[in-house]
């Protein structure tokens, strides 16, 4: 028999608890139901991502998101605790750190003014000043630097668990299986039917399904701008230890690094053919990684890799910005999908928004209309510049 539910959520992960969480929290008293193909996460795109949070972004929207995403991660151990267990996620305000070459400085003094316009405090540094953040970096082909000390990096997984335990204890449902399809009828959503067969009726389904999200909206006949796309990060270990902790610091060629405890971990968006593939190489540390990191810190000259692990991107091939709201042609179809490796820093924003949106059919505490579906055949695009 057909079983019901209010809401439908598909995909457990960040996005989709943070959404579950603040419909309840918010007060909405329907039956929230949350399908993960995935019970241990394993190759879940939050626990796999960098756990960057940063506000130095290069739009108004993205910005703002990340801005009341800071807010919310200071905040979370207290807000989302469980009885007297607090949500330790590992938050560490050491920095972000953007370093710029002669070419794309002009560039970060435009971000800056934008960011500051936004209230984030962020700097445009010497290379000189660079030092007192990174001590040992080499400076001699900087420029300078885009820099924001309130950003910094968390534990990606400890932030899902928070979100998955306080909206069960606010009475959602878990349900560990694998959505086929939404199922639609007479014009709009009527529930999602598992690939085990069972049906489950319901008049509001959100795709939260990150990299299986375009393959899910395929189904509908909806396609969506989005492609699954590797990226590797590994950890390693050096012999002789840095002064002070990093800050993420993105290198002008792409590849960021940053402190994972004494070890560091580093990755690239490299080129790569869309699909899921969760396989990593250490030929990509020691031909494409190494060489730029040995030449930024003489430390790295010495590294020992220590693990690696990839995750998967859901990339906007339009904008890389996500796609959140409700679907133009068909009422009830809700997404949140496409963050291009932002959902986890944006995760509390999105989560915020949709609630208010599925409960008051309006956007209150952020204006999240400019990352609405319809942007694309409109020629809206919401063009982010800091990818990394």
């Amino acid at each position: 028999m057909p079983k019901q539910s209010d809401i439908i959520i598909v995909g457990g992960g960040v996005i989709g608890s943070s959404i579950a969480y603040h419909l309840l929290h918010d007060g909405y008293e329907g039956e929230i139901t949350i399908f993960e193909k995935d019970q241990v996460y394993e190759y879940a795109s939050t626990p796999r991502s960098a756990g960057g949070i940063r506000q130095l972004f290069t739009t108004s929207i993205n910005i703002q998101i990340s801005r009341y995403g800071l807010k919310k991660y200071k905040a979370f151990p207290e807000e989302m605790a469980v009885g007297s267990e607090k949500a330790i996620i590992d938050f560490k305000q050491h920095g972000y750190l953007f370093l710029a070459k002669d070419e794309n400085v002009e560039q970060l003094q435009k971000q800056l003014a934008l960011q500051q316009e936004n209230g984030v405090p962020s700097e445009l540094l010497s290379k000189e000043e660079l030092l007192s953040i990174i001590p040992e970096l080499e400076i001699n082909d900087l420029q300078g630097g885009l820099y924001c000390h309130e950003d910094g990096y968390l534990d990606p997984y400890s932030v899902m668990q928070g979100y998955v335990r306080k909206t069960k204890e606010l009475g959602g449902t878990y349900i560990y299986e694998e959505v086929e399809t939404i199922l639609q009828e007479k014009g709009r959503v009527t529930g999602v039917k598992l690939k085990s067969g069972d049906v489950y009726h319901a008049p509001i389904v959100i795709n939260c399904a990150g990299p299986w999200a375009a393959e899910l909206s395929e189904r509908l006949g909806l396609p969506i701008p989005v492609v699954p796309l590797k990226r590797q990060i590994i950890q390693f270990d050096v012999s002789e230890p840095l002064q002070r902790d990093l800050p993420l610091t993105v290198d002008p060629t792409g590849i960021y690094f940053r402190h994972e405890g004494k070890s560091i971990i580093t990755g690239y968006s490299e080129k790569v053919k869309p699909g899921i593939d969760f396989k990593w190489k250490r030929s990509f540390f020691e031909e494409e990684l190494w060489p730029v990191l040995a030449a930024r810190i003489p430390n790295f000259e010495r590294a020992k890799v220590k693990r690696g692990w990839a995750g998967i991107y859901s990339h906007n091939t339009k904008d890389q910005n996500a796609i959140i709201g409700e679907h133009p042609d068909l009422p009830g179809y809700y997404m949140a999908c496409g963050f291009s490796g932002h959902g986890m820093q944006q995760a509390p924003a999105i989560g915020k928004g949709l609630s208010e949106l599925i409960r008051t059919n309006s956007y209150e505490t952020l204006d999240l209309r400019p990352l609405h579906f319809e942007r694309f055949a409109n020629n809206e695009l919401v063009i982010e510049g800091a990818v990394v």
